[in-house]
């Protein structure tokens, strides 16, 4: 097909012409609001780095949850900041822990709305890591319960979906195992599978105090470079009783959504990080882009690379563009 027996031009000529032939549709339906819990009252703690979100107590965190699924919004995902923090994470498994109580108020005020747990240690340590630490090393095996039970006690709040993202290796099958057991065989896993040491992470650990205290996380998380390993982790997760694979972040991961989404058929969620979401509200408020436009290329990349689902802190805006179109 050749110019000018071919014009591709012929089919963009009018909006009318440009829907009919569009191969990638973003929805509502697709978006996925991540929600920061804090114990107390009346607390809405702005997040300098990611504009528009704050550090909330549970009576304010409803009303966004309200807020979300007012606009259709079909989930949130909760991530906890506790009152305390000890070597073990104990909080973040605890009956009276923050996203345990955070996922009760949601689930009872709007119990159709999907409440997905983030599993993880990192915010609850006071080291910061995602799991038991021993010397200068992360004990992956030791760390596996605390992750289960974790994910146990959410499951026991009323969650209606559990995400670990420890990238500890074992983790979802450990959970799938403890879930069962205890007669939770219903509950879904996202796996965090390719979960990448990314840069882009910044503005969260500020967000939900959970950067590391000594070293980083390479050890645990992937190596940026790395492609093939992606295959592996998925692939192990899926064996070990994952039911949605997560890629993070998402935007600059775009090639690995792809692929994973060519290799698998389970659905595909990705995360388009605090980094991505705060370098486009950084650079619209300085007046250099069409921030709404951005945001909404932004995600409809991901879409059309391969995600189901999109965990982002564009989930109001977005679905407030996309119920007004």
């Amino acid at each position: 097909m050749l110019f000018p027996d071919y014009r591709a031009r012929r089919l963009r000529h009018t909006e009318g012409l440009r829907r009919m032939i569009r191969e990638t549709s973003l929805s509502v339906d697709d978006l996925i609001l991540p929600l920061f819990a804090i114990d107390g009252r009346d607390i809405r703690n702005p997040i300098p780095s990611m504009p528009g979100h704050f550090q909330q107590s549970v009576d304010n965190l409803l009303k966004t949850a309200q807020e979300a699924y007012d606009l259709g919004i079909p989930a949130i995902v909760l991530f906890g900041i506790p009152d305390k923090k000890d070597p073990l994470g104990t909080r973040a498994y605890a009956e009276d822990g923050i996203v345990q109580k955070a996922i009760g108020a949601v689930k009872e005020k709007l119990p159709e709305l999907v409440v997905i747990s983030d599993v993880c240690l990192c915010q609850y340590t006071d080291h910061g890591h995602c799991g038991v630490v021993d010397g200068d090393t992360i004990d992956n095996d030791a760390s596996l319960d605390l992750i289960a039970r974790t994910a146990l006690s959410h499951a026991q709040a009323g969650a209606d979906m559990v995400a670990p993202s420890d990238m500890m290796d074992g983790r979802v099958g450990e959970i799938r195992e403890i879930l069962d057991d205890n007669n939770f065989s219903r509950i879904p896993i996202m796996s965090y599978a390719a979960k990448y040491c990314s840069a882009y992470y910044g503005p969260f650990r500020n967000a939900a105090d959970s950067a590391p205290k000594f070293g980083d996380r390479r050890t645990y998380q992937m190596d940026p470079a790395n492609a093939l390993e992606a295959i592996r982790e998925v692939t192990m997760d899926i064996e070990e009783g994952a039911d949605i694979i997560m890629v993070k972040p998402a935007l600059a991961y775009l090639d690995i959504i792809c692929r994973v989404r060519e290799e698998i058929d389970l659905p595909v969620a990705a995360y388009n990080v605090s980094g991505e979401f705060s370098m486009v509200k950084a650079a619209e408020k300085m007046g250099w882009i069409d921030g709404s436009k951005v945001m909404l290329e932004t995600l409809t990349a991901i879409k059309r690379a391969g995600a189901d689902m999109i965990l982002t802190y564009f989930a109001i805006e977005a679905a407030q563009v996309l119920v007004d179109s």
